[in-house]
């Protein structure tokens, strides 16, 4: 079938495409600091929204794979004037969507809607950004849960291993 021609809508994220893998740490007032492996995917379909799924996996200090930690996937769509809305969803019971904007190869997202199932753990709000530097994709993520204010909560560095080839979403 092919790769399908990509949406206009979706130039400004186009950097995104392939997928991504690396490491990067984490902490928070609630856990323990931690080194963690990740690997992000972003693939389309000539629509206009990207598909999205991230995993990752805790590292020992050999940096080798300990345990499964956190997966999320999602869509990311593209609007016109640089403008995203993302749809997260997560297997611990959460759903997020982000708003936010492009500029150049930086995206900086802020929770509009935060949903919980009853047996979530409480999550209210969520601030990312990521960012295309000398061709890796960087990005960090702030949090507010278990009653504590927004901050600093994970960050990584990833290497493009593979470009886009095409995506059933």
């Amino acid at each position: 079938m092919g790769v399908p021609e990509l949406h206009p809508n979706l130039e400004p994220i186009a950097f995104l495409l392939g997928r991504w893998e690396g490491a990067g740490v984490g902490g928070y007032p609630t856990i323990e600091s931690l080194q963690f492996g990740q690997e992000i995917v972003f693939g389309h379909n000539g629509k206009p929204f990207l598909s999205y799924l991230s995993r990752t996996w805790l590292l020992d200090e050999a940096g080798d794979r300990v345990r499964p930690l956190a997966t999320e996937t999602g869509f990311w769509r593209a609007l016109p004037d640089r403008q995203l809305e993302v749809l997260l969803s997560h297997p611990t019971g959460i759903v997020e969507i982000y708003v936010g904007e492009v500029a150049f190869n930086k995206i900086e997202l802020r929770t509009d809607v935060v949903a919980r199932t009853v047996t979530a753990k409480e999550y209210t709000a969520g601030h990312r950004l990521y960012g295309l530097v000398d061709g890796n994709l960087m990005w960090a993520y702030d949090m507010a849960a278990m009653g504590q204010p927004l901050q600093s909560h994970m960050s990584a560095d990833l290497k493009k291993v593979a470009d886009f080839t095409g995506d059933e979403s």
